[in-house]
């Protein structure tokens, strides 16, 4: 029997709060990230930015959050525990980073939160239901499209500009490409003239060779961290174009191998301004949704055409994801 998009996205929702009630049980816990993604069945290297897209924050600063409500609730409901006591119960072990999370999340110190109790319960429900509140409305926003009419294959997206942002998702199988790269180490957000000079970079190497040969060499942009993991100034991006296999490279041109398998294509018209929110809608609308969830091997760009050229200035581009059935 067929399995439909909803069925899918309760299996991704199920997933979630797996996690969530895990690390609610386990909050005294150090957490690692191959453990928790093996909770949720998913894998480490995708977790990440499938946990910020369906929660509405990222992993590490849900669980701090937990862990700072969860001390504010026990500081006013157990007044004979120490604030070391609750420190430890939430599993945080360094003084100092527990005074400046709960200072951060709470808006006051430990002792401030707990000074004259009684004074304190009107602070307490405004300040502790404050983030709740707004975890409440991130889950809110991550459900509300779940009753939309999203399909696999093609959809339509509304924009914050009021433009449709309309994408056609194809599952193909691929085989094995060699790239020749030029790596960028740091951060990228917005930066249209850095990618702009690493694709001219690898341009005039390959160029000079004889090795551009449209259609059929594809220009390809890999992304080796999730930015929501990693800090910005270690993010890796490399900038790559299709070779053969015996290609020899030297110097910063380096050569790496894209692997065969199965990935998702998600084809978009964007201008410069767009790419966040492209992945955005394909991490958070089509995936859940589509049956498969993403494995090991590294996400990438695929760009369709010279934008320089194009009518409109955009970008013809294939996000490409890839991926494994659910189950």
């Amino acid at each position: 029997m067929q399995k439909d998009n909803q069925f899918y996205r309760a299996e991704y929702i199920a997933r979630i709060n797996r996690v969530i009630d895990y690390i609610d049980t386990n909050l005294n816990q150090n957490f690692s990230l191959e453990e928790i993604a093996t909770v949720a069945n998913f894998s480490p290297y995708h977790f990440h930015r499938i946990f910020r897209f369906m929660v509405g924050e990222p992993l590490n600063q849900f669980i701090s959050r937990i862990r700072m409500e969860r001390a504010a609730g026990i500081l006013i409901g157990a007044p004979e525990k120490s604030i070391t006591e609750v420190m430890f119960e939430v599993g945080i072990e360094d003084p100092s980073s527990f005074a400046r999370l709960f200072k951060k999340y709470m808006k006051m110190s430990a002792t401030e939160w707990r000074k004259n109790t009684r004074s304190k319960i009107g602070q307490v429900e405004s300040n502790f239901s404050q983030p709740m509140r707004k975890s409440r409305q991130a889950m809110e926003e991550s459900s509300c499209y779940i009753t939309g009419d999203i399909y696999n294959q093609s959809w339509s997206v509304k924009m914050k500009n009021d433009n449709q942002l309309t994408a056609k998702v194809t599952i193909r199988e691929i085989p094995e490409m060699t790239v020749a790269y030029v790596r960028y180490i740091g951060p990228y957000a917005g930066n249209s003239d850095l990618f702009k000079g690493l694709f001219e970079k690898i341009f005039k190497w390959a160029g000079t060779r004889g090795l551009i040969n449209f259609p059929e060499t594809k220009c390809i942009c890999v992304y080796h961290d999730d930015p929501g993991v990693t800090d910005e100034e270690k993010l890796r991006t490399s900038v790559c174009l299709t070779v053969p296999e015996n290609t020899e490279v030297g110097g910063e041109i380096g050569k790496m191998k894209i692997p065969a398998g199965k990935y998702a294509f998600a084809n978009f018209r964007l201008d410069e301004t767009q790419f966040a929110e492209a992945w955005n809608i394909v991490c958070k609308e089509w995936l859940p949704e589509s049956g498969y969830v993403p494995d090991d091997r590294p996400t990438f760009e695929m760009y369709n055409n010279d934008v320089s050229t194009d009518p409109e200035h955009k970008f013809d581009v294939d996000i490409v994801i890839p991926v494994k059935p659910m189950i």
